[in-house]
């Protein structure tokens, strides 16, 4: 029996129990687990994804969110309530960002997990000087987003991001399970093929928590010093370090 299939991909449903959780993997089992998985779930519905990652790893299995919706973590939440639910709370989020958190952590069966850099913004300012964002954003990525994640994932095997194939030229060929050699983790993509139309109408279906500034002209949210609005014909993320050559802070490579 193949690893995927011996998963019971298909065979439990949402209500379903999920089993105790499996003995850590080795780097390399873990890739093997990934490269096979990546192939057979290529298609698959992204519930079927989310399910699998949840009966394969399960306590080792998390989910990261930057709180622009909650469409991955209710998506998860009913194949695996009580999920683990990461937020990397930079100190520089907009309050309709920190809004969407509390009300996931309010009203779904999931645990939100606030992470925070090891330095307050003001720490950040007198170590490095103010506005590090402005003169080097890799650096403050690296800082608020890079190694919070970093620590946040110690105890996982495995992590689901909300990454799709149409948000950016980059992502376009995103897996929608895959192994992270820097991380050594493997990481799952259950909504890799969604559109941006399959995104809203889940959650028009399940009424899911959303950022209100998607409805302020914004396509792709992030900390507000680095953050615009984007312009018709723009890709979502056009708004995100607009003024400099990058396109992602760093979690996704």
């Amino acid at each position: 029996m193949s690893l995927v299939s011996a998963t019971g991909l298909g065979l439990v449903g949402p209500g379903g129990p999920t089993p105790a959780d499996p003995a850590r993997r080795t780097p390399d089992e873990l890739r093997a687990l990934a490269e096979q998985a990546g192939r057979e779930l290529e298609g698959a519905p992204a519930l079927e994804i989310a399910r699998w990652a949840a009966q394969t790893f399960g306590d080792r299995f998390c989910v990261t969110s930057s709180m622009a919706d909650a469409v991955l973590a209710h998506l998860v939440s009913r194949v695996a309530p009580g999920v683990d639910v990461v937020f990397l709370d930079t100190g520089l989020h907009f309050p309709e960002t920190l809004r969407v958190r509390d009300e996931v952590a309010r009203t779904l069966p999931v645990n939100v997990r606030s992470i925070r850099p090891r330095l307050t913004v003001g720490q950040q300012d007198g170590q490095y000087g103010p506005r590090l964002f402005n003169k080097s954003p890799d650096d403050c990525c690296q800082l608020r987003k890079v190694e919070p994640l970093e620590r946040a994932l110690t105890g996982y095997d495995a992590w689901a991001a909300g990454l799709r194939r149409d948000e950016s030229p980059t992502r376009a060929n995103t897996p929608v399970v895959t192994f992270d050699p820097r991380r050594g983790k493997v990481k799952v993509n259950p909504i890799a093929a969604w559109s941006q139309g399959d995104v809203d109408a889940y959650i028009a279906r399940w009424n899911v928590p959303v950022n209100e500034l998607f409805k302020q002209g914004y396509g792709s949210i992030g900390c507000w010093p680095c953050t615009r609005r984007t312009k018709a014909g723009e890709d979502p993320r056009a708004g995100r370090w607009a003024m400099f050559e990058k396109t992602e802070c760093g979690l996704h490579v």
